[in-house]
């Protein structure tokens, strides 16, 4: 990187970083919040869910609307409406209110991330991808990873109106900086090397691409199983504090977040598929293991093998669709398929959850998470068999729909 894009960088790195610290903050609190107004499993897993399905339907037009128009209008305008949603969770007390509050928060979110990530696909030199995707998925881990613990104490000394105050401080502290550093859509690396962008018809049907969006909605299956119920699971089981069960929440995320670096640089010297497979072998074997979990230290080691898991796994896989992105010329058509992935497996996992502690028990969300987790490794392997380096731009077809 050149010194400009070293800087760029930098900006989203920090952007991103004081964002989802402010939704770490929150998320987590969210299930017991809404047991509490009187939300059942499904109710709770709507909050979840429809946070997913907003952010899916919108997904195709912001990542390929980036493609065209630029990255930072939507960065800009998705972080200024996470601070709008922190001020709406502030005033709320009721539960289909709540329910449409995350409607919105996930409409701002597909404005937001799946571009985000396609700014730094931009930027990425070749033979880097995995190291520079594993460095600024680093700010997502580590802010998602502080925030859930930071959650907890907040909320255990202040009130939980604190923690909501919290994330709009957050969110607007990387809505300025965005707006005021980053250069202006015209100047945008991205426009300067614009191409037609991918149809998704087209994208799916490309084998690397399938398995790389089967391997994302499994992963972030398990992570709505548990971010949506892992606190109650825990709070019902061991009777927790919030700041105890916001530790559980961060151990994942930030073992998760300080593998990526590693992970990301050994990914661009070995075959990447290879260790998408080992790390969701073992993200599977931590999320399957919470229905054993009888003391908080177990649950904490469960927490920490998911983690692993996800260290290992997603810098490659990040890497993976980086050079896709910049061979086919479409990044954020490329990244808004992935995102795509992780909405369908939040709102999937958070759902069926609800659904097990609604009709059955709640502990058996966790292994249905890690079966999942199974599917997805073993249909991402089969797909991405033999691959070592992935094909030229030549071989994705690029359709011209304007």
């Amino acid at each position: 990187m050149n010194p400009r894009e070293i800087k760029i960088f930098c900006i989203l790195f920090v952007a991103v970083l004081a964002a989802l610290t402010g939704v770490g903050i929150v998320v987590p609190l969210l299930p017991v919040y809404a047991r509490d107004l009187g939300a059942g499993g499904f109710a709770i897993g709507m909050i979840f869910g429809i946070f997913s399905i907003s952010r899916t339907a919108f997904i195709p037009y912001f990542g390929r609307t980036s493609d065209r128009r630029g990255r930072k209008p939507f960065i800009v305008a998705g972080l200024l409406g996470y601070a709008a949603v922190a001020l709406a969770l502030y005033y709320t007390t009721n539960i289909m209110a709540l329910i449409g509050i995350r409607f919105f928060q996930g409409i701002f979110s597909a404005m937001m991330m799946p571009v985000l990530q396609a700014y730094v696909g931009d930027i990425t030199p070749d033979g880097r991808e995995g190291f520079t995707m594993g460095l600024f998925n680093l700010a997502t881990f580590v802010g998602m990873g502080m925030g859930p613990f930071m959650g907890g104490v907040i909320s255990d000394h202040w009130g939980l109106q604190a923690a909501f105050a919290s994330m709009g401080v957050l969110a607007l502290t990387g809505f300025s900086l965005s707006a005021m550093g980053l250069p202006s859509a015209e100047k945008e690396i991205a426009l300067r090397h614009y191409a037609a962008p991918l149809a998704w018809r087209q994208l799916l049907k490309d084998r690397e691409i399938l398995g790389l969006f089967i391997f994302r909605t499994a992963y972030t299956t398990c992570i709505g199983v548990i971010w949506g119920f892992l606190p109650i699971f825990a709070d019902q089981s061991l009777h927790l504090s919030r700041s105890a069960i916001g530790a559980l929440i961060m151990t994942g995320v930030m073992v998760s977040g300080v593998f990526h670096v590693p992970m990301g640089y050994l990914s661009d010297r070995v075959k990447k598929p290879r260790m998408v497979v080992v790390g969701g072998l073992l993200a599977g074997m931590g999320v399957l293991t919470f229905i054993w979990g009888q003391t908080f230290i177990h649950m904490l080691l469960s927490s920490g093998l998911f983690g692993l898991g996800g260290g290992i796994a997603m810098p490659a896989l990040m890497g993976m669709a980086v050079s896709k992105g910049s061979r086919s010329g479409g990044m954020g058509s490329v990244m808004a398929i992935l995102t795509l992935g992780h909405s369908l497996g939040m709102m999937t996992g958070a759902l069926v959850a609800g659904l097990f502690m609604d009709q059955f028990q709640l502990k058996w969300a966790f292994p249905f998470g890690g079966l999942v987790m199974i599917i997805g490794v073993f249909s991402f392997q089969r797909l991405t068999a033999g691959t070592e380096f992935l094909p030229a731009a030549s071989e994705l077809p690029v359709i011209n729909d304007h």
